[in-house]
């Protein structure tokens, strides 16, 4: 069962005594253990709240005030563009006991995390991490995510399968992914998927709940019409 709350509000006491607050759109999915949160923040960036745990993805300090929001358990980095990749975001929500989740050439840059390589697999507090491809394949656009250098991830919690893509077009690997229960795929062309391409995407896929995340200005309106005739439950929330 999925629990849409329109606006989730955070309230944050500073030592000084004043109080802010920040909201964000975000849903509540019942997994077998428990509640799962996800906190829909904006572009390719998303927060996860499990058994206490949080889990952020892309952090980007553009799109919020990191400072205000809980700090991380766990980081999963996709790629180490600047726009899922910002370090000063990353230090504003980390703790002593942070694991973070890096590509190989985020590692180059940044020196810390674990290194999760495509189709490599960790467990960090009883959730199942696996990598898996993220990449271009329309000629000319593979410059800007080539095979093998960046990942998306498939979160195993509380018997969910949560497939967050990163930035990837329609590609191969899509239909070897298994069941999935939640998938958030990207699309905004030239650097992700057109929204045909993420139709088809999502057909090899075929989740039950499909968030399409990271479409800038692009056209979200013929998605449904797409999608026409799956029982994929389509579901926009403020992701630009």
């Amino acid at each position: 069962m999925i629990k849409y709350f329109s606006v989730c509000i955070f309230f944050f006491i500073f030592s000084h005594g004043a109080i802010a607050q920040y909201s964000f759109s975000c849903d509540s999915i019942n997994t077998s253990n428990g509640s799962l949160i996800i906190y829909f923040i904006g572009h390719g960036t998303l927060m996860f709240e499990y058994q206490k745990q949080v889990i952020h993805v892309d952090p980007w300090s553009k799109l919020t005030e990191y400072q205000n929001l809980p700090k991380a358990d766990i980081i999963l980095l996709t790629h180490h563009h600047p726009d899922h990749f910002d370090t000063n975001a990353i230090t504003l929500i980390s703790k002593s006991k942070t694991k973070i989740i890096v590509t190989s050439s985020i590692f180059d840059i940044f020196h810390r995390g674990k290194i999760l390589r495509n189709y490599d697999t960790t467990v960090i507090n009883g959730i199942k991490i696996i990598a898996v491809p993220a990449y271009n394949i329309t000629e000319g656009r593979d410059k800007f995510h080539p095979k093998e250098r960046d990942n998306g991830y498939i979160l195993s919690i509380g018997g969910k399968r949560i497939y967050i893509a990163g930035d990837t077009e329609n590609i191969s690997e899509m239909k070897s992914l298994g069941k999935i229960n939640i998938a958030f795929l990207p699309m905004n062309q030239p650097y992700t998927m057109l929204p045909a391409q993420l139709a088809d995407a999502a057909r090899n896929i075929n989740p039950e709940i499909l968030y399409p995340y990271h479409f800038g200005d692009t056209d979200t309106t013929g998605l449904r019409k797409l999608l026409s005739g799956t029982n994929i439950d389509l579901r926009f929330r403020s992701m630009k």
